[in-house]
């Protein structure tokens, strides 16, 4: 068999093998096959990294590149776009591959606060990689160390973060500065990993005190409650108060013009007055006179005797003004009397 298959191989090369031009040609073939392996292609989303004898040389871009084949060089394709995700302090169904509920990890959940509480913390962490070569060469276990940087980055942050914070109003600031200092940690170690969020899941007081832990939480949305309340009361009886107060002040300005007004006018009529009577004293006297008189008798009965006319005096009248008003009162009185019937 092996006799055959060199005989036909001589009768393939021109020459036969023992030739120097057929060997070239073999070489020539062998060589140009092995360096066409050396194409390859980067798919969008990834970076190629490029060994010569296992030393890195560069990192290359999505599309196709040329590099040399193994055993001179080699390429490692590694996905940068893939959002990767690490849970602390519990366990889902999909990381231990088990249906049901998540498993809790208190080793890596309990915590203290600032002010010495204990805290139960359940997190993820979301990561992608930036940097290729630095992932593949820099870090050993790169989601274990990401995983225990992050436990040792939140148990910082929890540390200078009060109990009452932590529960409340402070979890987006102590996420914020979670992520800040995890990637602040991986980037000292050169990991190439960029943190991409770090989420709360579940933050709890322990078991043990949850019940008075809730009963302070609902003591406080009641204290909300009742602030807002107070606020929406205050912002409907403020204005009101102020337009009241504004109408009031509005009237005493009006009256008060009126006042002057009025107080301007009799001085300038006062000052006309005078100036008719520096003009004419008697006849103003006169004047004034009789329209003083007409103000004091204009409304009153009167009865006019001419001491000068011929006669014995004062001749006796029949009052029939006051027998009118007499009849009119008692016609008015008997019409009442009638209408309450």
């Amino acid at each position: 068999m092996l006799r055959r298959t060199q005989e036909r191989f001589k009768r393939l090369l021109p020459g036969g093998v023992g030739g120097g031009r057929g060997l070239v040609l073999l070489v020539a073939a062998a060589l140009g096959i092995w360096l066409i392996t050396g194409f390859y292609r980067v798919q969008p989303g990834e970076q190629g990294i490029e060994l010569l004898f296992g030393k890195f040389v560069k990192i290359t871009a999505p599309g196709l590149n040329y590099w040399l084949p193994a055993p001179i060089g080699d390429v490692i394709l590694t996905n940068v776009e893939r959002t990767n995700q690490i849970t602390v302090g519990y366990r889902s169904p999909s990381d231990t591959g088990r249906t049901g509920r998540k498993i809790k990890v208190p080793e890596e959940s309990l915590m203290l606060t600032g002010d010495q509480n204990i805290i139960d913390v359940e997190f993820v962490v979301q990561w992608r990689i930036k940097d290729a070569a630095n992932y593949r060469f820099n870090i050993r276990e790169p989601e274990a160390t990401v995983k225990i940087a992050a436990e040792s980055a939140i148990r910082e942050v929890m540390g200078q973060t009060p109990l009452e914070g932590a529960l409340t109003n402070q979890r987006p600031e102590v996420e914020a500065k979670t992520r800040d200092l995890l990637q602040g940690i991986l980037d000292s170690y050169a990991s190439g990993i960029l943190i991409v969020a770090v989420k709360q899941q579940e933050v709890n007081a322990p078991a043990a005190v949850i019940d008075a832990f809730d009963e302070v939480q609902r003591a406080r949305q009641d204290q909300e409650r009742l602030i807002n309340e107070a606020r929406l009361y205050r912002n409907d009886i403020v204005p009101r108060a102020r337009g009241e107060a504004e109408r009031v002040i509005q009237q005493a300005t009006a009256y008060k013009d009126k006042v002057v007004r009025d107080a301007e006018g009799e001085a300038q009529r006062f000052v006309s007055v005078y100036d008719a009577y520096s003009k004419g004293q008697e006849v103003t006297a006169r004047r004034l006179y009789l329209e003083r008189m007409q103000d004091i008798l204009g409304d009153t009965q009167k009865i006019i005797i001419d001491q000068g006319a011929a006669g014995s005096g004062v001749v006796p009248y029949l009052p029939l003004p006051e027998i009118q008003k007499r009849q009119l009162g008692q016609q008015t009185e008997q019409t009442n009397r009638g209408a309450d019937r």
